[in-house]
């Protein structure tokens, strides 16, 4: 019985063996390749996950503040940008739309220290401005009075808490990000303010953008003038200062890094700070030069 069953496996498992091996000889080349893709996909889209999207490609998170921006704030020949406030007073419904971005703040999540969160508060900051100063108009400027502003009363609610624009400011922007571009990204309404932009800032876009503001500012005579007793800067060098450098020389330092080429020769030539001035004025358009 022992050798007939002997024999018989072994008729039987050569045919299964020869079989076998066909088989994965036709099989394995088409299994592997239907595994490659998977094994080199990322681990987002092996897990079913969608993968990371690019910011450059990414939806504007600010595209209602953006039209609102282009439909109001214009460009002057001098190179100042102003708003035109009385026309936005006008329009009930831009007013309600700015009332609807300046509330979509109210719950949002801006704990973070990226370009999302800088963009978000810079941008909400501006949006509150506005808001404010439409409220008021007809006015002269957004200052209560010689010295006084109304920072610490315009408050909002943004992240899940009251904040002032003065907190934003102080508290928020500069502290948490600590980068004197912060001063070139908020607009206060006033004629020596950097320009409020014609767009909203964008995480994509943000340090590009915050750099074009910058030699923007620095390369008009609101930022910088040269005569031949010094120069003549905006007196936000003077209270923010410790955000340039800390001194005169590291305010000239920040002018020369975004000072055009024959700016920067003149500063170079007589770098000494001889005064400090700021137009409180109000960047509104019926105050524009005629072109």
């Amino acid at each position: 019985m022992e050798g007939r069953k002997s024999v018989s496996e072994a008729n039987y498992i050569a045919p299964m063996r020869h079989i076998a091996a066909t088989l994965r000889a036709l099989l394995v080349p088409l299994l592997v390749g239907a595994l490659v893709p998977v094994a080199i996909q990322p681990a987002a889209a092996q897990s079913g996950a969608e993968a990371p999207e690019d910011p450059a490609m990414a939806k504007p998170a600010h595209a209602a503040w953006t039209r609102l921006l282009k439909a109001y704030v214009r460009e002057g020949a001098d190179g100042v940008t102003r708003v035109d406030y009385g026309a936005l007073k006008a329009s009930t419904p831009d007013r309600a739309a700015l009332d609807a971005y300046i509330e979509s703040f109210e719950n949002m999540d801006l704990s973070g220290v990226g370009p999302a969160e800088f963009a978000a508060w810079a941008n909400l900051y501006n949006a509150v401005t506005v808001r404010y100063i439409v409220e008021k108009y007809p006015t002269r400027s957004i200052r209560t009075g010689l010295f006084g502003g109304p920072w610490k009363s315009i408050k909002v609610r943004a992240g899940g808490r009251t904040v002032s624009l003065d907190e934003i400011e102080h508290q928020i922007l500069r502290p948490r990000f600590q980068d004197p571009l912060v001063h070139y990204a908020i607009n206060c309404a006033a004629w020596s303010c950097p320009n409020l932009q014609p767009k909203a800032w964008e995480a994509a876009t943000l340090q590009a953008d915050l750099e074009a503001a910058a030699r923007q500012y620095v390369n008009h005579a609101r930022g910088v003038t040269v005569t031949d007793r010094g120069l003549v800067v905006s007196g936000i060098y003077d209270w923010f200062e410790k955000d340039f450098g800390g001194t005169k020389d590291g305010v000239v330092s920040h002018l020369l890094t975004y000072a055009s080429p024959p700016l920067a020769a003149q500063i170079r030539a007589n770098p000494r700070i001889r005064k400090y001035e700021y137009d409180w004025s109000l960047n509104d358009t019926a105050k524009a030069p005629a072109k």
